[in-house]
C-alpha cells in the first residue's frame, strides 16, 4: 500500500499523493482525507506531483473528498498535476470541479 503523507497548518491540510492514484491506493486517500476534515482541516490541497497515473478509483476518491470538505465549509484543490493526470482530469470534465493549480502555495493563496 502507498503511503499517502499529511501537513496540517490550521484549517489548511496539504495531502501528498501516491505515485499511482488507483484502486489499492483510493481507500487510504478517502480515509485521510476524512479524518483531515474530521480534524477540522476542511481546506484541502491534495499535491499530485508525485502522481503520475489516476484511475476510476483515485477519481472517485478524490470527488468524494471534495464533497466532504465542502460539507464542512471547506473545500479540495489539486497541485502540481502531471501532464499524465491533467489528460485523465480533462477528459472526464473533472478539472472543472477539481481545479488544478500550479503549486500549493497556488491553490493555497486564497487561504
Amino acid at each position: 500500500m502507498s503511503t499517502i503523507e499529511v501537513r496540517t497548518e490550521g484549517r489548511r491540510a496539504v495531502v501528498t499523493g501516491p505515485p499511482r492514484l488507483n484502486m489499492t491506493a483510493a481507500p487510504q486517500l478517502r480515509e485521510v482525507l476524512a479524518r483531515a476534515v474530521a480534524e477540522g482541516s476542511p481546506q484541502i490541497v491534495v499535491d499530485l506531483g508525485e502522481t503520475t497515473f489516476v484511475d476510476s478509483s483515485g477519481l472517485g476518491a478524490l470527488v468524494g473528498g471534495l464533497k466532504t470538505a465542502r460539507q464542512a465549509g471547506g473545500d479540495l484543490r489539486l497541485a502540481a498535476v502531471s501532464e499524465q493526470v491533467m489528460t485523465v482530469l480533462t477528459l472526464t470534465s473533472l478539472h472543472r470541479v477539481l481545479r488544478p493549480f500550479p503549486t500549493v502555495e497556488d491553490a493555497s493563496r486564497e487561504w
